[in-house]
């Protein structure tokens, strides 16, 4: 169902509170359906429909039939629910919780265009946040359809994508949405034929703890009685030491005696007392086990070392037995972060519970006592959530993924999704979220919200999109909101945010940006004047952090056969690149390199090298203006990948580049036509650089290369050879820029 914003209309709520599952009794239910019906009838008939489509709802209505007619409307309206529940989980209706505008509140008319795609709101106190879990999950709509599909049929499924896109939230939203099962207590008693097998026993939830309390009430009755006795007991013999035998001694030493047997016998009574292994007396929803890193007792359950092991001194093993995160996770879910960090043995135990239903408890350390110990199995009926980056899929069990692929889902999460009105309007609502979930925070401005949309944009890297990867952009939310409140402000305003996007940089930005503050103390970035074979490239540290990266070309006699040596620490791509460049320069040059190295140098690449190929043109133009001794104009920068054939290949990180260059100094960048639009710099950078996009490197070499006559007779010299088709050649968009 639809969430409305800024409205006071109360069917639109009546419809809300329909759509939570399992929250109504009958009559509620019944008035809920008959007001959604009011609000939208078609809505309303479409479930109605559905509902009557169904087998299983067929058959009880039929069943309904043959009750009394008093029954009749109510279990028509209870048909209605579950029919609207029903096409909900089938992805009939909209997934999550829509956030419109009401026509009477809206003041922008082209909500298309609007950064807030339409909201009239002054702060994001005037957004309504939804209970549900499920409906406060931003983009990811094929995901959410999965997790609810799964949830309602008890799938497994497994998340992979870039982490902070919300795959522990849908996690945790799948077991709000589990069906509502008698969750189970697990009580373990002592075997008296063998101590080391205790007994399992379920019972429903909240009766564990009434039957330990129970034993351990007729415990504790059984001791007041034999400490009674015992004292009786000791009474007599001092008594009968003193008056008769008249031997003090003798009384106390047959009184400690008597203690110590009282004492030894009693540990027997603690021992019938069971233990409670899980308890899900005070749980309300199905249980969530986050077991993210879980060693392997946390997670398969351990029983404890015992250094006391004889004499009576020992523990019941039963007492020592703990359950494990599969077992307290009986009836819900069980998530699992990054799970290619489980060794193999644990995923193979892991399979196994999925397959049974039920594990044993035993000692996980096979130098403890614990591991003679081993319970009767203990039931482990949950649904599995794992998770993690595409890296999961090597290093994952094949028997385990294959048991999660056979009786579940796998999701792959966004890491965009398209710049809509509506998202930019759930994308304020994630602020309200953000605001509501730190408890701490001050509200956030219009302008604010604004601000944290375009910041959205930006870090999608994509035209048209946003970034889902909204765990870094709640912490922008977090940091901003701290920056208003140690000023005492009412609102988070958008200089608060402005001011917050410089603080929260990351570890690469930070070094980045002192890296190019060292450069210019030593020089090391050229942005004035004209020199052969050196150019300024652009590379990206990290995944947000744009430097300015110089590559030097020097061409020298050889010794023997002609070759291409580059340094730098390359790593494969890189290495293959300059390769690809050195086709592009035995074509394009009138040098006869055969007898001629090629020295290609990367200036101060850092520990890590250089990894990917987007410096391919700005070593192709390195090399041509050395050969040539044609020199380069050093006020300009560039970044780009070439194919074999001197084509300009789309790269990726091209706004952070740009305002790398910007930084620098530098007035002009050269960047792939393809990439022109994925170009979002900041506003400040707009004015301090030139972006010209290119498709062929014989543009790349018109526009960097200074000396009129030697640069003309270049550029001519390679069109002729490539055809007049370069001139105004486009390329069009690629669908995957290259990493680098």
């Amino acid at each position: 169902m639809s969430e409305n914003i800024d409205t006071d209309d109360p069917p639109a709520a009546d419809a809300e509170e329909a759509d939570e599952v399992g929250e109504l009794d009958p009559a509620e239910a019944s008035d809920a359906a008959s007001t959604e019906e009011s609000v939208d009838t078609d809505e309303g008939a479409e479930a109605e429909g559905e509902a009557t489509d169904s087998p299983v709802e067929a058959d009880a209505a039929g069943d309904e039939d043959a009750d009394a007619d008093a029954t009749t409307d109510e279990s028509a309206s209870d048909d209605a629910v579950d029919g609207a529940v029903d096409a909900d989980a089938n992805g009939s209706t909209d997934l999550g919780s829509d956030v419109e505008v009401a026509a009477e509140d809206a003041a922008v008319e082209n909500a298309d265009e609007d950064l807030l795609g339409g909201l009239d709101v002054d702060s994001t106190s005037d957004i309504e946040v939804p209970d549900r879990l499920v409906d406060q999950v931003i983009g990811q709509d094929h995901a959410r359809d999965v997790v609810k599909k799964a949830a309602k049929q008890r799938r497994h499924v497994m998340m992979i994508g870039s982490p902070g896109t919300g795959k522990s939230m849908l996690a945790k939203a799948m077991s709000q949405l589990l069906p509502k099962e008698e969750l189970q207590d697990v009580l373990v008693y002592h075997n008296p034929d063998d101590g080391n097998e205790p007994k399992t026993r379920t019972v429903p939830a909240g009766k564990g703890e009434q039957i330990v309390d129970a034993h351990k009430e007729e415990a504790r009755k059984r001791n007041q009685m034999r400490s009674f006795l015992m004292w009786i007991i000791i009474a007599i013999v001092i008594g009968y030491a003193l008056l008769i035998v008249q031997q003090i001694l003798i009384g106390i030493l047959a009184a400690g005696v008597i203690y110590l047997a009282f004492r030894y016998g009693s540990r027997g009574n603690d021992a019938m007392i069971p233990n409670l292994l899980v308890n899900n007396a005070n749980q309300q929803t199905a249980p969530f086990e986050d077991a993210t890193g879980a060693h392997a007792g946390a997670m398969l359950g351990d029983v404890r070392h015992d250094p006391f092991q004889s004499g009576g001194m020992e523990t019941p093993s039963h007492d020592r037995v703990e359950a494990g995160a599969i077992h307290k996770a009986n009836k819900g879910v069980l998530f699992i972060d990054e799970i290619n960090t489980l060794d193999i043995r644990s995923q193979q135990k892991l399979m196994t519970a999925i397959q049974e239903g039920e594990f044993s408890i035993t000692g996980q350390s096979e130098r403890s006592s614990g591991a003679m110990v081993q319970t009767e199995p203990v039931p482990t009926d949950f649904v599995m959530v794992a998770a993690g980056n595409l890296d999961a899929l090597e290093n994952m069990h094949p028997a385990l993924r294959s048991r999660v692929k056979g009786s579940g889902y796998e999701v792959y999460m966004d890491d965009t999704i398209e710049d809509e009105a509506e998202m930019r309007r759930k994308y304020a609502r994630f602020v309200a979220q953000e605001v509501e979930k730190d408890g701490r925070l001050p509200h956030f401005t219009e302008d604010a919200v604004e601000e944290l949309i375009l910041e959205a944009r930006r870090r999608s890297g994509r035209k048209g999109h946003l970034s889902l990867k909204l765990r870094d952009l709640g912490g922008l939310v977090r940091v901003a909101g701290d920056i208003a409140r140690a000023e005492d402000k009412e609102f988070t305003e958008r200089a608060d945010v402005l001011q917050a996007k410089r603080r929260s940089r990351s570890i690469e930005q930070q070094l980045a940006d002192n890296y190019i503050e060292r450069r210019k103390d030593y020089e090391l970035t050229v942005n004035q004047g004209d020199v052969a074979g050196r150019v300024n490239g652009l590379a990206v540290m990290g995944e947000d952090s744009g430097i300015v990266l110089p590559v030097m070309a020097e061409v020298t006699p050889s010794q023997g056969p002609g070759q291409v040596i580059a340094t730098g620490q390359l790593q494969e791509m890189a290495e293959e690149a300059v390769q690809n460049v050195s086709a592009i320069i035995k074509k394009f040059s009138d040098e006869d390199i055969s007898e001629k190295d090629v020295h290609i140098q990367f200036v101060q690449a850092g520990e890590g090298g250089v990894d990917g190929d987007s410096a391919s043109i700005t070593v192709a133009t390195a090399v041509i203006s050395a050969l040539e001794d044609v020199p380069v104009d050093q006020n300009l920068a560039m970044t780009g990948s070439l194919s074999v054939r001197g084509d300009v290949l789309p790269v990726g990180g091209v706004t952070h580049k740009i305002e790398a260059a910007a930084k620098s100094g530098l007035e002009t960048v050269v960047i792939p036509k393809a990439n022109e639009q994925d170009v979002m710099i900041e506003d400040e950078y707009k004015d301090q650089i030139e972006i010209i996009p290119v498709s062929h490197i014989s543009e790349v070499l018109e526009v960097a290369l200074a000396g009129e006559p030697e640069k003309d007779s270049l550029v001519d010299r390679l069109k002729s050879i490539t055809g007049k088709a370069l001139e105004k050649r486009e390329v069009g968009p690629q669908s995957s820029p290259s990493p680098q």
